[in-house]
């Protein structure tokens, strides 16, 4: 411990040792409690549930697919349409009860002036959830 010594010179600076043998004390009952401790928390009670089978009810989301040729043509669910009647059937489909996905079909060489234009009326009429279509199979 630094108490002191015997010296002459009774101006000595005093010992700056730091002593961690009570760190390490208290650390290791921590490490003691914590692992008989540790047991208490993994235990659970044991209840036998009921039983129940049941299928997952799978409700397919509406949605409405929108096709754009390569020249700007415009294609509802397969039926051609005009881009003046793009306003009036996405409020219509914005108002249903359900709102449906908007899946956009757009050829790979179609102006991004076009699909902005669709994005931007179906936005303005209150759809929300739009996405794009793309062909899973790799480019060549």
């Amino acid at each position: 411990m630094g108490i002191g010594n015997f010296a002459k010179h009774p101006h000595q600076a005093p010992l700056a040792e730091m002593n961690i043998v009570p760190l390490v004390d208290v650390m290791l009952v921590l490490l003691i409690i914590f692992i008989v401790t540790t047991p208490w928390l993994t235990h659970a009670v044991k209840i036998d549930l009921p039983k129940a089978s049941s299928s997952a009810s799978i409700t397919k989301q509406e949605h409405i697919e929108l096709s754009i040729r390569n020249n700007g043509d415009l294609f509802w669910a397969g039926e051609a349409v005009m881009l003046t009647q793009l306003p009036q059937r996405f409020a219509a489909a914005a108002a249903l009860q359900s709102q449906p996905e908007l899946h956009i079909h757009a050829d790979r060489h179609v102006e991004y002036e076009n699909v902005a234009q669709v994005m931007s009326l179906a936005a303005k009429a209150g759809l929300v959830r739009i996405g794009f279509v793309t062909d899973p199979s790799p480019a060549q």
